[in-house]
């Protein structure tokens, strides 16, 4: 599967193409508005524009990378034939737009239902695949952590889509955590907020989770 189809155009979405790129696989970036991305394409020009419809029919992977809160209204306009049987790395998070306080997010989900959950729900004939939520965009390909090798804490219902994202997160030099089924995403989305903290607090952004195993 070399297709990547990338629904959205903010910086994870361009860190996140840059690097399937870079392992040679062709990609889409997928945006409502294309041309405020011709001086991207300029810098990578073996990369495709188009609508959010267009890079999920190109995709045979996807990745959704939109605000949480506008997720499910976009997969929604990219209609269920361009969704069914396919991965969906989602690496949203569902943060309201309520400030922070004293640098904790505040999210618009229960802690007992996660975004992830809400979205196969809505698209049940799609596997969708928790990652890339919990680390800032200069670290999610190759991060380097002076030879350590941060985790990815994943989930998601279909195995074999995981294990297309595990082999993703491989070759982008991560250590894939796996945390079972989409219910998993209860406990992976709210890391977003303890990444978040150090950041908003002491503007430290230049971290990454690792689970210590003995």
């Amino acid at each position: 599967m070399k297709k990547i189809g990338i629904i959205g155009s903010g910086a994870v979405a361009k860190v996140l193409a840059a690097g399937f790129i870079k392992y040679g696989y062709e990609v889409m970036l997928g945006t409502r508005t294309i041309s405020k991305l011709s001086d991207w394409q300029t810098q990578n020009p073996t990369a495709k524009v188009g609508s959010f419809v267009e890079a999920a029919a190109f995709g045979d992977i996807l990745v959704l990378s939109v605000k949480g809160l506008i997720a499910k209204e976009v997969l929604q306009t990219i209609g269920k034939n361009n969704l069914q049987g396919k991965t969906i790395i989602d690496t949203t998070n569902p943060i309201s737009s309520e400030e922070a306080v004293n640098g904790v997010l505040n999210y618009f989900t229960d802690i007992n239902f996660s975004l992830l959950e809400e979205l196969q729900a809505a698209e049940p004939e799609a596997n969708f695949v928790k990652c890339f939520n919990s680390v800032g965009s200069a670290f999610m390909v190759n991060p380097d952590f002076g030879g350590e090798k941060p985790s990815m804490f994943i989930c998601g219902n279909n195995d074999a889509a995981k294990q297309h994202v595990n082999d993703i997160l491989d070759k982008f030099g991560w250590e894939v955590e796996d945390m079972g089924k989409a219910e998993g995403a209860r406990a992976i989305e709210p890391l977003c907020m303890l990444w978040c903290i150090p950041g908003f607090r002491e503007n430290r952004w230049s971290h990454a989770f690792k689970l210590l195993k003995k």
